[in-house]
């Protein structure tokens, strides 16, 4: 099923509602002005408000990385993260969630 592509500019968070950011982009190809995102860039997560670390548990997300992304969308030999591409955070495993991207360019 077709998704809009991930770009460096969209609204991104981890479960607990902590911003993310990639710390990469693939800048040869943009959508909207923004690089986009392929399935080897690594996200970072800010001031991620994991209930469990406060009560000595896990540690909030710090990290992600992405698990499953377009299958026939390439940009430089790597997948192209769309907007329901699935990833993993670390250290305690929950996912990302995308809220918003551009509208405009899609893939599958």
């Amino acid at each position: 099923m077709p998704g809009y592509i991930l770009h460096q500019g969209a609204d991104v968070k981890c479960m607990h509602l902590g911003p993310a950011q990639p710390m990469m982009t693939y800048p040869r190809v943009t959508v909207g002005g923004n690089p986009i995102v392929v399935r080897s860039d690594t996200y970072s997560v800010t001031a991620c408000q994991f209930p469990a670390w406060t009560l000595g548990g896990s540690p909030p997300c710090s990290t992600a990385a992405w698990t499953m992304a377009a299958t026939r969308l390439f940009a430089g030999g790597d997948n192209v993260l769309l907007f329901d591409s699935q990833s993993q955070c670390t250290p305690n495993g929950t996912p990302l969630q995308i809220f918003r991207t551009q509208v405009r360019a899609t893939g599958t």
